[in-house]
């Protein structure tokens, strides 16, 4: 053992994901905390739904937006809202329509009768955390405008460009039972996404603890039980560090090798884009940083997979008809690809 050591000197310096006492390079404790609060702080009105919560933490530390489908009534807006009280950010909320516009959602030019000027009122996307509540029901013309905002994270409109304050996330839902009225999203748009988060029903224990909070809380506004538990400046700050959580070559090799193989499954019509293989790697680096550890071990890059994955990859129409899902076809291609060690 000893000359295992003198014949590798790197090895006393390498943390083992099993030893709880290594130390870490990037001083992750404080972010850790932060998280934990701001999980504790949504339980209180949020039941059942810790994955949800994790999900949104870790898009927001990977500066990504998140896709949030599921049935109505299940608390998807009701999240959003307190996501962003507990954040001390600003917030809006966007209704989408079959009749909205591209300036109902970026803003207008008005004419100035004192100056005779043009003035730019800035509208509802000028905020930090951006609820769009149905996405799906607004047409082409007014999801083009978001292609811009979410991926540079400004608005130009009348030739000039308006930036963003910073942190900007796009928090959209949409009901995926409900056909009558929508449009389909474009895949393009889809891939902005840094997640798509499918929230099912609470379980039946899960629904008598949310009966019985409501009852508690006799008619007060959840957001009235949320306190603010991170700022601005905190979240910059944490976002930079998980930035520089550590990525070993054979991690980067294994991501790259599961998103290279959902472009030539037989079970798949369209594979993940390096934007993809991106948002993994971040989402791995995020969910590293929360559990307290600056490297990043295989089940981080697991645990992206799914969310990161199920909206960009489409099966083909066989398939599809045999009640096949993504995430059926993600775990084959998992259990394909050797888990580096």
């Amino acid at each position: 053992m000893e000359n295992e050591a003198i014949n590798n000197p790197e090895s006393e310096n390498t943390p083992d994901s099993n030893d709880l006492n290594f130390d870490n390079r990037i001083q992750l404790s404080e972010l850790k905390n932060s998280v934990d609060a701001i999980k504790s702080e949504l339980r209180k009105v949020i039941v059942g739904q810790d994955n949800f919560l994790e999900l949104l933490i870790v898009a927001l530390l990977a500066d990504g937006h998140v896709l949030i489908e599921g049935v109505p009534g299940i608390a998807k807006t009701v999240t959003a809202k307190l996501f962003a009280k507990v954040l001390k950010t600003d917030f809006s909320r966007i209704q989408f329509t079959p009749d909205l516009m591209p300036s109902d959602v970026l803003g207008t030019s008005v004419l100035n009768m004192k100056s005779s000027e043009f003035d730019f009122k800035q509208g509802p996307i000028f905020s930090n955390i951006v609820l769009i509540d149905e996405i799906n029901r607004a047409p082409a013309k007014t999801q083009a405008a978001l292609f811009e905002t979410m991926e540079e994270r400004q608005a130009t409109i009348d030739g000039r460009t308006y930036k963003f304050k910073d942190p900007f996330m796009v928090l959209a839902t949409q009901n995926p039972i409900e056909q009558e009225g929508t449009y389909a999203l474009p895949e393009a748009q889809l891939d902005r996404f840094i997640f798509k988060i499918k929230v099912d029903y609470p379980s039946l224990e899960e629904e008598v603890k949310i009966i019985a909070s409501h009852h508690e809380r006799k008619g007060e506004a959840p957001q009235a039980a949320i306190n603010p538990v991170l700022d601005v400046a905190s979240l910059a700050d944490y976002k930079s560090k998980t930035q520089l959580v550590v990525v070993e070559p054979k991690i980067i090799q294994y991501i790259a090798e599961i998103v290279s193989k959902t472009r030539n499954h037989p079970h798949l019509y369209l594979g993940g884009s390096p934007r993809a293989s991106i948002s993994i790697l971040n989402t791995a680096k995020a969910f590293a940083a929360i559990n307290g550890r600056d490297f990043v071990i295989p089940e981080d890059v697991k645990k992206s997979l799914n969310p990161v994955l199920n909206h960009r990859i489409i099966l083909t129409p066989e398939r599809e008809m045999e009640g096949m899902s993504t995430e059926n076809v993600i775990d084959m291609i998992v259990q394909s690809v050797e888990v580096p060690r």
